[in-house]
């Protein structure tokens, strides 16, 4: 088997030397797992993005084994060792194991993943991948994505098995694929998709030759199923660097086929003309929303990346050579619905975040002026749960280079937080509700549940929204005031 030691540049030993020391951390539990199998008469190998990780000195508590036993073998060797086994993976090989072990001077809980060695390929009209049992490990690290995740450790020995180079790519910072490119994306399209998420994970750069096969093989994707697609959009969103993975698949065409809307804004102008173009500022927000994350926060980052996606429907030229785009964040709101959907989103996740692009503009629907307590009231209202996202959503959506036109909109948005605190005090602006319920009303009205009930709640609602908290007596004889006027008109 090839050993990585037997590299003597200084910067790869550095990096072994890491990846030693991690792996001396993790030892408790993977020698005691190893010798498991050694006893069973089977071989057992850390793996794939674990050992990359080992060899970035980032190795946390989620471990992926491969072995030559079969799934009904693993079983066997784990279940009397394990604290908890999954078996939701075992039609592809793979068995899941929890197992409390003590590191040092810590419990440490470890997920624990054990594959059987396989080969997959796509039929070119299948929508899943078919799964064969391999019987060697460098069988098993051929058929993996790519070369930084085909290495393995053997176990309990702790010999490196780097059969394609993949220590020289992770120092070099370059996804390359084991075979040939064409042939690991015609084994399964999804690759493709992964290489721009871990470009956008591990800060990589991808080969020219996987660029290349990416664009010439970009069709390809429309056999994956939408749930695969929309894991690996998410991994890539969540990233620490989205925009590298984001422009790999606009620029290689894939976006063209799981994202479209995304590439569409390439053509456009923004209004300010201050961008090059309106896709342009959209990584920017994107970037800006991040920054202003105390973790990396989905709804919001797929909110800044499809929150102008209703620009290009909406365009128009005005006389006086201005572009405009009157309603881009309502029709945005629908595309924004129609392509989560698309993708298998949760009903909740495609809400929040429709309602976030149909929101984004509405700070600036109030001008410069001093907001009224009303106007704050309905700005809290219509956010909502989402209030917080909305502030960093507006926030982020300035992106002029204009220093002092930015800090007058920051200075803006300040006072309206200032305003929406000072009324937080006086009012409870999180759940605003009429002054009288609805049995309330009946018992006022003298009328039984039906429409004129909700008509009332309606009314009261917009008179709290105005005027802000009522006393009982008021919200009464406002009450029956407005029944007397809906009697008159009746």
């Amino acid at each position: 088997m090839p050993n990585a030691n037997e590299d003597t540049s200084p910067a790869l030993n550095q990096v072994q030397q890491r990846a030693v020391s991690e792996l001396l951390r993790v030892a408790p539990v993977a020698d005691e797992l190893a010798r498991r199998f050694q006893e069973a008469g089977f071989s057992l190998a850390l793996v794939g993005g674990s050992v990359r990780d080992a060899l970035l000195g980032r190795l946390g508590n989620d471990l992926d084994f491969t072995t030559d036993a079969r799934p009904e073998d693993v079983l066997k060797i784990v279940r009397p060792w394990a604290d908890a086994v999954w078996e939701v993976g075992i039609a592809f090989g793979t068995v899941g194991v929890q197992k409390q072990a003590r590191v040092g001077d810590a419990d440490r809980c470890f997920q624990i993943e054990v594959t059987t060695y396989r080969s997959e390929a796509y039929d070119r009209s299948s929508r899943k991948p078919e799964v064969s049992y391999g019987d060697s490990i460098e069988e098993d690290l051929v058929r993996r994505d790519f070369t930084v995740n085909a290495m393995a450790v053997a176990l309990p020995e702790k010999t490196f098995i780097d059969p394609h180079g993949g220590i020289g790519d992770l120092e070099a910072r370059v996804l390359r694929t084991p075979g040939t490119p064409e042939e690991s994306f015609s084994d399964d399209p999804l690759r493709m998709m992964r290489a721009a998420r871990f470009a956008a994970q591990l800060d990589f750069d991808v080969a020219p030759e996987v660029v290349t096969a990416i664009k010439d093989m970009a069709g390809r994707i429309e056999i994956v199923s939408a749930e695969r697609v929309r894991d690996e959009l998410n991994k890539l969103i969540l990233s620490g660097h989205p925009r590298k993975g984001l422009t790999l698949l606009v620029d290689t065409g894939l976006a063209g086929h799981v994202l479209p809307e995304l590439p569409a804004l390439r053509l456009e102008s923004d209004e300010h003309h201050r961008h090059k173009d309106v896709y342009d500022h959209t990584l920017i927000v994107l970037e800006q929303a991040m920054a202003l994350e105390e973790e990396p926060d989905l709804a919001l980052r797929l909110a800044a990346l499809l929150h102008d996606i209703g620009k290009p429907r909406t365009r128009r030229f005005e006389k006086d050579g201005r572009v405009s785009f009157h309603h881009h964040e309502v029709v945005g709101a629908k595309m924004t619905k129609k392509r989560m959907t698309a993708l298998k989103y949760s009903n909740e996740l495609v809400k929040d975040v429709s309602r976030l692009v149909e929101l984004h503009l509405r700070f600036h629907g109030y001008g410069t002026g001093e907001w009224t307590d009303s106007a704050v009231r309905r700005y809290v209202r219509d956010a909502g749960p989402l209030l917080d996202r909305l502030h960093k959503l507006t926030r982020s959506d300035c992106t002029t280079r204009n220093k002092r036109k930015a800090a007058a909109l920051s200075r803006a948005y300040d006072g309206l937080e200032e305003r929406i605190a000072q009324l937080q005090e006086r009012e409870e602006l999180d759940a605003i509700r009429p002054d009288l319920d609805g049995n309330q009303i009946m018992e006022i009205l003298g009328v039984k549940p039906g429409p004129a009930v909700g008509k009332a709640y309606k009314y009261l609602l917009e008179l709290r929204l105005e005027n802000g908290p009522m006393e009982h007596d008021a919200a009464v004889a406002a009450l029956k005031e407005w029944w007397a006027e809906q009697e008159e008109q009746d």
